[in-house]
């Protein structure tokens, strides 16, 4: 066992894995990473199984001191991380030693990062994962975000493989996203125009109104045929919810378990990591596309952290 101090817990930063999935029916949020690319790509640096805990930092990083020499690496919004003090990289496997700080700051661009550690995270597993919910409180470091004076504890892994992702690999980072969406369930409570305008409207800016339950957009409102409301029924990560107002709010990590509004359409799982890098009148573009296409483009996206795996070995 390998243990690590807390110097500082950053804005916030906390345990998460893939998602406690399961349990909604109960009204327990799935919670999970909001970027599950990078989330991903720190786990293939350190040797993991790809569904390992991870630590996810939003904004402005954490301040680690470690105890022991332990495997590491950095992926996601780069928060200029430094190891005593120099800069230390991102997207590679790195060895740290006994007595060796780990220091974040602001994020340069996009939101959220993310640190992985060769090994696991030794807190308890609630409902089949390790993830966080602040506002349940459950998981990960007592159902909260990190905090000075926390200690760490990491069962060690004996991988002992340096990697590298490969340029090809590395996530881009925009102010303009185009989201891929699947029509559905409610699409028939729309207009034509509502639907037309959702796609080719010019688009919709985030507005201050975003966090890891959903993210509000503003533009052109998105009509309905009567009512905005339906009896309510169970949400997905990427749901778009239009209330009666017509301005769409996209459901991420910790959304509710069910929501009474209607939904429009569903952002395709190859998309959603670009949501968790999304920030304050960044732009986003809609396009249709269908469901065999949206299942095409899963298969593709899980394919590739298979070839990573064998790329990024240095």
């Amino acid at each position: 066992m390998s243990s690590i101090d807390v110097i500082n817990g950053g804005i916030l930063t906390t345990i998460q894995d893939s998602g406690r999935y399961g349990y909604q029916e109960l009204g327990i949020p799935t919670s999970g990473v909001m970027d599950d690319y990078n989330y991903r790509l720190a786990n293939i640096l350190v040797g993991n199984n790809l569904d390992e805990a991870v630590l996810e930092m939003t904004y402005f990083g954490p301040t680690f001191k470690f105890n022991e020499e332990l495997t590491i690496a950095i992926t996601g919004s780069d928060m200029n991380p430094k190891i005593n003090g120099e800069v230390a990289p991102m997207f590679e496997t790195i060895k740290v030693k006994s007595g060796d700080t780990l220091q974040f700051g602001k994020v340069n661009e996009g939101v959220r990062g993310y640190i992985s550690f060769g090994g696991s995270i030794d807190v308890p597993v609630v409902n089949g994962s390790k993830s966080t919910h602040i506002k349940t409180k459950m998981g990960g470091m007592s159902g909260r975000a990190l905090k000075s004076k926390d200690e760490i504890n990491i069962k060690k892994s004996k991988d002992k493989t340096m990697r590298k992702i490969p340029d090809m690999y590395l996530p881009k980072f925009s102010h303009c996203n185009i989201l891929r969406v699947v029509l559905g369930p409610q699409d028939d409570y729309f207009t034509e125009k509502g639907i037309h305008d959702l796609f080719r409207s010019g688009g919709y800016q985030v507005t201050k109104d975003f966090d890891r339950m959903g993210i509000r957009l503003k533009g052109s409102a998105i009509e309905h045929k009567e009512t905005a409301d339906i009896i309510s029924d169970g949400t997905n990560f990427g749901s778009i919810q239009v209330p009666a107002n017509g301005q769409p709010i996209i459901l991420v990590a910790d959304r509710q378990t069910t929501g009474g509004y209607t939904k429009i359409g569903n952002v395709i799982t190859a998309d959603l990591y670009k949501l968790a890098q999304m920030s304050f009148l960044d732009k986003v573009l809609f396009e249709e596309v269908s469901i065999e296409e949206a299942q095409r483009l899963v298969v593709d996206y899980k394919n590739k952290f298979e070839k990573m795996k064998k790329e990024s070995i240095i």
